[in-house]
Parts: structure tokens; sequence; C-alpha cells
């Protein structure tokens, strides 16, 4: 059964799999480990500039830096993707603070109840998200003006997306069946813990390389500063595009209610339900897809348990706040959303008293039509491959799956499919 499992049937280009065989007999020599000081410097004189707004995130940073070096144990291609994120990420710090010094509109720009799609990962954000973005009246950070956010307008618009796509074209290459699991593009909307990466107080990293040191003191760090980033972003870029409603969407914002509260204290929330261990395997299958482009050793099993831990707590802090703050929070099933995606949108409607007009729907279904070929493209995986087992969903979210009669891996791995799981 492991050989039919989406992980096992990954292949590399022969030119990929050459440079990272020399980055190897180099020895690290080629790309050498650099400072948190050093790229500072990097990206001052790049863009000619020398705010960064603060410098909390330099210890973060460093903190990643380091833990890279010690223990992901980079490829080629992950050295060089390395330096090229943090390299474009402290740019975007020095443009987004110049901008909204020449700008200062942008500071008064005002968010109203934005939507925070949350839930455990692999659970129909990501359709969700899309969806929701396709209502005239919505607004979500696209990946093009995450990546390239200055100037704060539409000015470039075109060769910005034409420069996003370049580089999503060039991961693309590197890992094809990545982009057949989880849709990527230019000019879709981008899961917004993007938008706290330049914080480098973010499970972005985590997720593509193996930071173990980095991600033990990540998850027990208050996120108030990054949270306080995240909604400068957002008024950043609807300065340059309003919209009546954010609609907004990461797994990760379930495990910093709080910090996300104090920049957003009138959030309103989604919560997406699929079979636990459905979703921790899926995630995991994902992250080991991400890491293996970036690293030539990567443990699906130490992945797996990780995914098991992490995601456990994430969910068990999420639930502890919305109990204590009663959060306004909206509970759609999985399962719902695959079956009729529309209906189960209207709901959603219906519960925050929203307007849900043809033209709505209209949109909705274009957007569904589009996805057809995605959503008919099946993930394979199973629970021994990332040394998971069915026992394990009772011990860790039992009462979970009871109170919100999710299904559970008597049905998700016992002859249902996937599609209904």
């Amino acid at each position: 059964m492991a050989g039919l499992s989406t992980i096992n049937e990954m292949r590399f280009p022969l030119v990929v799999r050459a440079l990272n065989k020399c980055g190897a007999l180099l020895d690290g020599a080629l790309i050498r480990h650099g400072r948190a000081d050093e790229f500072l410097a990097a990206a001052k004189k790049q863009t000619q500039l020398s705010d960064f707004g603060g410098t909390e995130f330099v210890e973060p940073l460093s903190r990643f830096l380091e833990s890279a070096h010690r223990e992901a144990q980079l490829n080629l291609v992950g050295k060089l993707a390395l330096r090229s994120d943090v390299s474009r990420l402290l740019r975007t710090r020095l443009l987004m603070v110049h901008d909204r010094a020449q700008n200062p509109e942008i500071a008064r720009q005002e968010i109203h109840q934005p939507l925070f799609i949350v839930g455990l990962p692999r659970t129909g954000t990501t359709l969700l998200h899309a969806l929701l973005s396709a209502d005239a009246t919505h607004r979500a950070p696209f990946t093009w003006e995450v990546m390239q956010p200055s100037p704060p307008s539409d000015e470039q618009r075109a060769q910005r997306i034409q420069r996003t796509a370049r580089d999503l074209a060039w991961m693309r290459y590197l890992a094809p069946d990545f982009g057949r699991v989880h849709a990527i593009g230019a000019e879709l909307p981008q899961e917004c813990v993007s938008l706290m990466s330049a914080t480098f107080l973010s499970d972005q990293f985590d997720t593509m390389y193996n930071v173990p040191s980095y991600r033990n003191w990540f998850v027990r760090q208050n996120l108030q500063a990054a949270y306080r980033f995240h909604r400068r972003f957002l008024q950043h870029l609807q300065f340059a595009r309003p919209g009546k409603r954010w609609i907004l969407k990461a797994p990760a914002h379930m495990g910093s209610v709080a910090g996300l509260l104090t920049a957003y204290p009138d959030a309103l929330f989604v919560q997406t339900h699929r079979a636990p261990l459905r979703s921790i395997t899926s995630v995991s299958s994902l992250v080991t897809m991400l890491r293996r482009v970036f690293s030539d050793v990567v443990d699906p099993v130490k992945i797996g348990r990780e995914a098991l831990t992490y995601w456990a707590e994430m969910l068990e802090r999420f639930m502890q706040e919305r109990e204590r703050r009663d959060l306004a929070v909206f509970d759609l099933a999985y399962t719902d959303l695959q079956h009729d995606p529309i209906a189960a949108v209207q709901q959603l409607y219906q519960y925050f008293d929203w307007p849900f007009s043809r033209d709505t729907q209209a949109r909705m279904r274009e957007v569904l039509a589009a996805q057809a070929n995605e959503l008919r493209t099946f993930h394979r995986y199973e629970l021994a491959a990332f040394g998971l087992r069915l026992e394990e969903e009772q011990r860790y979210f039992g009462e979970y799956c009871q109170r919100f009669g999710v299904c559970t891996h008597q049905t998700a791995f016992r002859g249902v499919p996937a599609a209904a799981c």
C-alpha cells in the first residue's frame, strides 16, 4: 500500500537533483550561512532604505536562521530558497514602512469585523476562502499583492502579477506534485499567515523547513506584535483596493486567538470540521512534499508525530478561547462543504445575517467550475506512513469529535471515500 501514497511517487527534475548533488559535494561552500545582521545590511543596500519599523523581528529572525543552519539539513535548493525568502521579507518590511510614511492615509484605514476561517488544516478552508472571496463586497489578500505589496496601489500591477507567477512557476517545476495537492496561483486568495511572515513569527517556516528549536520557541511566544503587523499589512492592501469585509484564513490562528483579538477585537470566525486523523495525515503528506524540495533528509514519521501533537494543542487552545470569550463562530462540516458548497455557504451567510445575492451565487459557481479539475485530484496518503495510529484519535480528539459530530476513524479510514471525511 505504501507505494500508492503520493509522497512515494514524488519525482524531482534531473537538473534539480544534479544541483543538489553538486551542493552536497561542495559541503555548503557555495551558499554560506548568513547571520541576521548580514541579511539586514543587504536588504538596506538593495532598497536604499533603513527603517524596518522597529527591531522586535530581529530575535525571531536570528532564532530561525540559527535553527535552520543547525537542524534543517538543507540541500542547495533549500539554501537558495531560504536566502531568497528572508531577503524578500526584509525588503517588504523596508518598503512598507517607506510607503506608510509617504501615504499617511494607510494608517487611517479602518477594518471592521474581518472574518477568519480556522479549523484543522486540510478541512476545506482553501475552498471556502475562494468561495467567500468571490463575493464582490468581500476582500481577500491575493498571492501577488502579498508577495509584491509595494507600491500600495495598482501601479505596475501586471508586472507584479507576472513576477509572482514566475516565482510560483519555479515552485511548480521543483515540486509538480505539490501544486496538484494544494492550489497555488498569483491571483488566488492567499492564506493570511503570510502577512505575518515578515515578523518571523510564523508557522510558515516550520512548514517549509525542519526547524524544531525555532518551532518550540515560537509556540510559546505572545504574538501581539505579529498581529499588529498583520493589521498594518491589511491596511496597506486596503489602501490600494478597498473592500467592505476582509475574508482571511489560516489554521494557525487557532493557537493565538488572544493575540488576534488585540488587533481585531470584533473578529468573526468560521471553524471547519473534518475527521481529525484524516486532516493530520493529509497535512503531514503536504508538509513532507514541501520539505523534500528543500532537504534530502526528510522523515515522514517525525512530521506526522509532530503534526499530531501540534494541531491537537492548537485546536485545544482555540476551543478554550472560544468558550471563554464567547466568540462569534459558525461551524461548518467538511462533508457539507464537499456535498453542496453553495448550500453550505448560504447557511454561513444566514448565520452572520449577510445578504446572499444571485450575483454572489453566480460568482461562487464560477469559482467551483474553475476548480473542478483540482477537486477531482486524488491525494493519496495513509496513517502508517506518518507513524499515526487509529486509536490516537480518541486520545487526542475524542471530546472534539463527539461535540461536533465529526466523522471519526471508524468511517474515515474504513471504506468511506476521502471526500466524505
